[in-house]
């Protein structure tokens, strides 16, 4: 009897390499299931409203938005492939071979590396339409836009191939037992990774949201220098103290949420140590990574009047009637 409790533990009881089952306590197995399920299932609805408020609508076919669109199916694929894969298998041993789990891991890299690279466009396409207006337009076509997300997707997919060039050369390389799925990235791969998806693309963010923040202070300051001429003082203040928040309320949810989510994921690099990933574990760092995926359009989509007014639309059907995508919005 205990030798077949023995062999329930493991994922392949005939095998002497086999792995032991990943195991939680019941009620603590529940809530996870339960609460990562929930975020799972909140980042592809709130994704998916972006991305058909935008497809639906012409008047929203706009630069900005293209690059929301990107970012939203980025983000979208987080919740609906790379969460779901590994809710399954927190409870669950790895049986979909080698060449899946290293392909799955790929996947999951280029995904996230997408991410990263359309908030860094979408930080440069805010920094030219507020810091050089007269010239955004000649900028920023629509055909330098698609070319810039094609080339951030692609440039993620070639660039996550040569991290991962010696777990895809040979996959299971980084396994210790029959029935796990885990990918080792090599402190020094972990270091270029850190400084490419990480360290560039947080100061860039940094960098060109500080000098809008900056524009938008001196443009207050002269809204309220041009009104208080006018014996209007009060509502210059009132003026330039809510563009202020404003500029500083974005740079603050911006960079903080970022550095929030992606910051753990990064400390075994900062620490000189290589960065293991295990598809059964529940690690808080990839969690919050992923759960950035959930909060981005939230950031980026909730505070434009346009969002709310879709979401009203869509979910009452009202998309479906004639001449809808004509609709001001």
């Amino acid at each position: 009897m205990s030798g077949s409790l023995d062999q329930d533990v493991f994922c392949y009881p005939h095998l002497n390499s086999s792995c032991r089952k990943p195991t939680h306590p019941y009620v603590e197995a529940m809530l996870i299931y339960v609460l990562l399920s929930c975020v799972s299932l909140i980042t592809v609805a709130l994704n998916l409203l972006v991305i058909i408020s935008i497809a639906h609508f012409r008047q929203l076919h706009t630069r900005t938005n293209l690059l929301l669109l990107s970012l939203a199916v980025s983000d979208l694929l987080v919740g609906l492939v790379l969460m779901p894969v590994e809710i399954i298998y927190i409870e669950s041993c790895w049986n979909l071979g080698d060449i899946v789990c290293s392909s799955y891991y790929l996947i999951n890299y280029i995904i996230t590396s997408a991410s990263v690279a359309n908030m860094v466009l979408i930080s440069v396409d805010r920094y030219i339409a507020i810091c050089d207006p007269l010239n955004y337009h000649t900028k920023v076509t629509m055909k330098r836009t698609k070319s810039c997300i094609l080339l951030c997707w692609l440039l993620s997919v070639v660039y996550r191939m040569v991290i991962m060039h010696d777990q895809l050369k040979h996959p299971g390389m980084s396994n210790t037992c029959a029935g796990e799925c885990v990918v080792i990235i090599h402190f020094i791969s972990g270091a270029i990774d850190l400084v490419c998806t990480f360290v560039i693309p947080i100061l860039i963010i940094i960098v060109l949201y500080l000098r809008v923040f900056v524009v938008a202070v001196s443009q207050a300051r002269a809204t309220r220098s041009h009104i208080l001429s006018a014996n209007m003082p009060q509502m210059g203040n009132v003026t330039a103290k809510k563009k202020e928040l404003k500029a500083a309320g974005t740079l603050g949810i911006v960079v903080v949420v970022f550095l929030v989510c992606f910051c753990p994921y990064y400390v075994p690099s900062l620490l000189g140590e290589d960065t293991a990933v295990d598809a059964s574990s529940v690690d808080i760092e990839i969690w919050l990574a992923h759960f950035n995926s959930c909060l981005n359009p939230v950031i980026y989509a909730f505070f434009y009047p346009w969002f709310r007014k879709s979401i009203k639309l869509i979910l009452t059907m009202q998309i479906v009637k004639p001449g809808s995508r004509d609709w001001k919005m």
